[in-house]
């Protein structure tokens, strides 16, 4: 059976080059065939009218513990997984890797178990977000868990984890050459972060393949005037990405703002995001609007990808273009996922569909309105 073309008319879609209004997409099958104008719609086209909304490529997370009521870290399971992957992309959010924090190996065993079977199509695999960290820049993260990085334990929790492990954060000054190549010949992308690496230490780890750094300002060594720290090194390196918080608790909005000017479009976004919890490893409290450990330390967000885009344009003086491409197109192009991100022929139909108050009101994924 041919499949019928989808045509999403009346709305304002971004590209990623520009916004166009009245513009209309058309998709067909999971994937977008074109934007066109409104007299090139085919006549034989099943019409979504979005009455005047942006139409946008959906958000993509590459650090999000949880949603709905599951932290997947306490518990690691297909069910938890399905519930976090409906509540996200409900919100927007087409693509995400589900991250796990520092925990026992055994926490992170079933990690892998479950997702070597569980698909989704909006999971883009895990991110492990330590266990090789600085415990003096650990934040919310077990002390007991953190461990040394050494060559034999990594290459058979590489062999353990299989292809499910796409991205890891690690501290560079703790490592060797050695041993980030041996994450990086096993297609682990590696991002620094939790860490107290002085300039130097982590324009080295860039040379050495680190490629990313995990929620700017947080949980790492300062941006000092007498020691630019991994802040400093990030600002100064012409290919590391970073990404940020952008909810105004973790990272100041003013802060996110000179990031941005400095970095460009080496800045994206991620929420960082949490589910309260009482079981495992952490506990995680939600108080009003962010989560904390009982004793007050910042664990988690309680962000939306959507809500970040707006705290970009509301408090950073970030244009909505450059805020939807810091959710999208730069996330996707960092892990390599040139089939998302855009709008554009031949490219997977995931899109949000939001208003002028930024509250999503239509998700499509692979094509399929939700």
């Amino acid at each position: 059976m041919t499949e019928s073309i989808i045509a999403i008319i009346n709305g304002v879609v971004f590209t990623n080059d520009r916004l166009f209004s009245g513009r209309a997409v058309l998709i067909k099958g999971s994937r977008v065939v074109a934007v066109v104008a409104p007299d090139e719609v085919p006549s034989e086209a099943k019409i979504m009218d979005v009455r005047g909304n942006y139409v946008v490529p959906g958000f993509i997370d590459l650090q999000i513990y949880g949603g709905g009521n599951r932290l997947f870290s306490a518990e690691p399971s297909a069910d938890s997984m399905e519930e976090i992957a409906d509540t996200l992309v409900k919100s927007g959010t087409t693509g995400f890797m589900i991250t796990m924090a520092t925990n026992t190996m055994d926490v992170m065993d079933k990690a892998f178990e479950v997702l070597t079977a569980y698909q989704h199509p909006a999971l883009l695999g895990l991110h492990l977000e330590g266990p090789y960290l600085n415990t003096s820049r650990r934040g919310a993260h077990p002390a007991e868990c953190i461990r040394n990085p050494d060559s034999a334990e990594i290459a058979a929790l590489l062999k353990r984890a299989g292809s499910c492990l796409r991205m890891m954060t690690i501290a560079p000054e703790r490592f060797t050459p050695k041993t980030i190549r041996l994450l990086l010949d096993n297609g682990v992308l590696l991002s620094a972060g939790h860490s107290d690496a002085s300039f130097d230490e982590a324009t080295a780890g860039f040379r050495n393949g680190i490629r990313a750094v995990t929620h700017l300002f947080n949980a790492m060594s300062p941006l000092h005037h007498r020691n630019p720290g991994l802040p400093g090194a990030t600002f100064q390196s012409d290919t590391a990405r970073a990404s940020i918080i952008a909810d105004g608790i973790h990272v100041d909005y003013q802060t996110l703002s000179i990031s941005k000017k400095l970095m460009g479009e080496r800045l994206f976004l991620i929420t960082d995001a949490v589910a309260e919890t009482h079981v495992g490893t952490y506990t995680h409290v939600f108080t009003g609007d962010r989560y904390t450990l009982p004793d007050g330390t910042l664990s988690g967000s309680a962000l939306t990808m959507m809500q970040a885009v707006a705290n970009c344009v509301r408090h950073a003086g970030i244009s909505l273009e450059e805020a939807l491409r810091m959710a999208s197109l730069y996330p996707a192009s960092l892990i390599g996922a040139d089939a998302y991100g855009r709008i554009a022929p031949d490219t997977v139909a995931n899109l949000v569909v939001f208003d002028s108050q930024y509250n999503v009101k239509q998700v499509f994924l692979a094509g399929k309105r939700l």
